[in-house]
């Protein structure tokens, strides 16, 4: 019983840590770039597509993995059989949590084409947060290594 305690706890670090995953969206700054100036330029939206953006692939997941496969495995048999238990545990687990906080932070996107008024065309990609048609105008807010598209 105490071990399933320990497993679920696990499990709860490993979620709440890939919760910790950087924002994607048009509104999402991290904190390096809050008052840091960005170049803004008006265009037009050429087109919207939706997209994945796939998740956090970071070394939490695998190694909450498996320590939970190696906890779950070690109950395995005893003796030899425990070890073998804990050690297979542990690989399966960490390929299992490796899939699972990427699947946990993949999230919707839009690929955003726009075109600047002197006709040179970008495409960005984004989290989905806002609504974009083609025909609109938007600002495009460039600084450092980040560009978005936003109202």
């Amino acid at each position: 019983m105490f071990n399933i305690v320990r497993v679920g706890m696990l499990l709860s670090v490993a979620m709440i840590l890939g919760g910790c995953a950087s924002s994607l969206s048009g509104g999402g700054y991290s904190r390096d770039q809050a008052r840091q100036v960005q170049d803004v330029r008006m265009a037009t939206v050429e087109s919207v597509r939706r997209v994945q953006i796939e998740g956090t692939r970071s070394p939490v997941g695998t190694i909450a993995g498996a320590v939970v496969g190696g906890i779950a495995g070690s109950n395995v048999g005893g003796g030899r059989g425990s070890t073998v238990g804990a050690v297979l545990g542990s690989v399966l687990g960490g390929v299992a949590g490796s899939a699972i906080e990427e699947g946990t932070t993949r999230q919707g996107g839009l690929e955003i084409t726009v075109r600047f008024d002197d006709g040179r065309m970008i495409a960005v990609t984004q989290g989905s947060d806002e609504k974009f048609v083609p025909g609109e105008r938007v600002r495009v807010l460039t600084g450092g290594s980040a560009t978005r598209i936003s109202h």
